[in-house]
């Protein structure tokens, strides 16, 4: 299954960290950030990728092109950012007509991507899109989902002061052919995946919760807990 890692941000949250290295590329235990999510994505046999780019992107097209994975990897230079559903609609074609993940590469996540796309597959049929979900010990800064006995989206909760719950998007996303059709046909217009296109897709968006480690890393903070972790393996 083909794949496309969103890493073209500033990272302005972990400056001055980011000030001299492009957010995907911040070590984990000494790995490049982007280099542990091709890593474990190629190990299960997800691929190619294509990458956006943005900030430091000479930064990101030479560790590409000196990694394993450089075969694999089709880069997308960006001069103006075009946002999350924005980087989608534009590539659309990558997918080639059938089923593909979107994953916003600033996370550090460990879970089993043979089990996700899996759930992905047995997914309740009106279900289009099936995303990666996980528990939050800080609930305010994250789009908390509220979901049905079988595990489908009912209500979306974009970073409010006091969310109902602490299940978390995981903006890790394995995204039909029927709703890359609908993308492409009826909402080319969108730039925020989250904000605008998500909302549109109560009662159709299935779920899959990992219990592993998995963390936002855009604050220093956050970004100093999963250093503390140690880099499982699959």
């Amino acid at each position: 299954m083909r794949a496309i890692l969103l890493a073209a941000g500033y990272g302005t949250r972990l400056r001055p960290l980011t000030n001299t290295i492009s957010k995907c590329l911040v070590p984990i235990q000494g790995k490049p950030l982007l280099e542990i999510w091709l890593e474990r994505l190629a190990q299960v046999g997800i691929g190619p990728f294509l990458i956006n780019t943005h900030y430091l992107e000479e930064q990101v097209r030479e560790f590409i092109k000196k990694s394993p994975y450089a075969n694999l990897v089709k880069l997308i230079y960006e001069p103006q950012l075009l946002g999350t559903a924005g980087t989608l609609i534009q590539n659309i074609d990558f997918f080639q007509g059938e089923d593909g993940l979107l994953i916003h590469a600033d996370n550090y996540c460990l879970a089993d991507f043979q089990s996700f796309l899996r759930a992905h597959k047995q997914r309740p049929s009106e279900c289009l899109i099936t995303m990666m979900t996980f528990q939050t010990d800080s609930p305010s800064s994250c789009g908390i989902i509220k979901i049905d006995c079988r595990g489908v989206v009912t209500e979306f909760y974009e970073k409010v002061k006091l969310p109902p719950g602490n299940l978390a998007n995981g903006a890790i996303y394995v995204l039909s052919a029927e709703f890359l059709k609908i993308m492409r046909e009826e909402m080319n217009y969108a730039r925020d995946f989250s904000r605008e296109v998500l909302n549109q897709l109560k009662d159709k968006i299935y779920t899959y919760q990992t219990f592993d480690f998995f963390q936002d890393i855009g604050t220093i903070a956050a970004y100093n807990r999963a250093n503390k972790r140690t880099l499982n393996c699959l």
